[in-house]
């Protein structure tokens, strides 16, 4: 074990599950697995746990995160709950005002407001959804509305009446801007955290400061996977890499398979560097070897949390991952605020 923690300036630790499904079992057991996912991450002391939005997609069951929320926050006591994140684009700003304020009442003090401005995965979707590229150009605008309904300044009163939840977005690009204008923190990922640090940086400098938030916070969002050693970490990244490279080679993003179905030897060049290049941009490895990455990587980005999005065909590996990650993130954590 690192003797000394990734996070002793106080970043929070928090996961992302986009309740994936897999080979060999019915679809409904990726959002009960998110369910017992979300238990086990608040018996560690996690600070939040946040589900995705896809629609249509045959790897991830996750289509309507308010509804996931209310049946993890039923199962949960503590762990703030959120969505990682809403896609504005797809919705009416009032509409996702009520289901938050719903889950607000519901979960008082434990309710996030994640929002992304992504469209459908493919055009059937989008026409599925009646969303088009000039939808995510209304971004900002809808970020806007979406926010007085929340605070009650909006010209309908959303019910129940409860205090605002705090809102978050999930940007690269313009999106930070966007974050940045409206006072709000940012979620990052990518190839935004392994650049020279210029996006966030602008983000940090354009930052409008609010009542809620008054300082730019920054939650860095990556797959992290920790396991007894390195090569059986890299291993555990396989099926989560196999997929988004099928996802470029198909068009659809596939269910996650067992590493033994998986041979790079037997796949064209082009799609096994896409899966290297995809564990690549991972933190894998020993408890030892991933705690030294984090701490580059915070201290790099400035990030005040790290959100984890790992996903594995194992689930009880994923368990153990999560649990061993959280040990490196405890000793700071024990001293801070739970409602931050």
């Amino acid at each position: 074990m690192h003797d000394r923690s990734a996070v002793d300036a106080g970043v929070l630790l928090s996961i992302l599950d986009r309740s994936r499904t897999r080979t060999g079992f019915d679809d409904a057991s990726a959002p009960t697995g998110s369910i017992e996912r979300a238990v086990h991450a608040e018996q560690l002391g996690y600070h939040r746990f946040w589900v995705a939005e896809h629609h249509g997609v045959p790897g991830i069951a996750s289509g309507a995160p308010s509804v996931l929320l209310a049946a993890i926050g039923a199962h949960t006591s503590r762990i703030r709950l959120g969505s990682g994140g809403v896609m504005l684009p797809n919705h009416q700003p009032f509409v996702v005002a009520e289901q938050f304020a719903l889950l607000a009442a519901l979960y008082p003090g434990r309710v996030d407001v994640g929002l992304g401005r992504s469209l459908g995965f493919t055009e059937p979707v989008r026409r599925a959804l009646r969303t088009g590229r000039e939808e995510a150009d209304t971004f900002a605008d809808d970020l806007a509305e979406l926010s007085r309904f929340l605070d009650g300044t909006g010209p309908v009163t959303v019910r129940p009446a409860v205090p605002a939840p705090p809102m978050y977005v999930l940007a690269t690009g313009k999106g930070l801007a966007i974050a940045a204008k409206a006072g709000l923190p940012v979620v990052v990922g990518g190839p935004i955290l392994w650049g020279d640090g210029a996006e966030i940086a602008a983000y940090r400098r354009q930052f409008r400061a609010t009542e809620l938030f008054p300082t730019p916070r920054v939650i860095v969002s990556l797959d992290i996977m920790i396991a007894d050693s390195a090569a059986r970490a890299r291993e555990l990244m396989l099926p989560e890499a196999w997929a988004m490279a099928q996802s470029r080679n198909t068009g659809e993003f596939p269910p996650l398979v067992p590493i033994r179905e998986i041979d790079l030897d037997a796949v064209p060049t082009r799609t096994r560097e896409r899966v290297e290049r995809s564990i690549d941009s991972s933190v894998h490895g020993t408890a030892h070897e991933v705690a030294i990455r984090l701490e580059e990587l915070i201290e790099r980005t400035d990030a005040d949390e790290i959100l984890a999005s790992t996903s594995t065909y194992d689930r009880t590996a994923l368990a153990v991952a999560d649990a061993e990650l959280w040990k490196l993130f405890a000793p700071s954590l024990s001293t801070r605020a739970i409602a931050e």
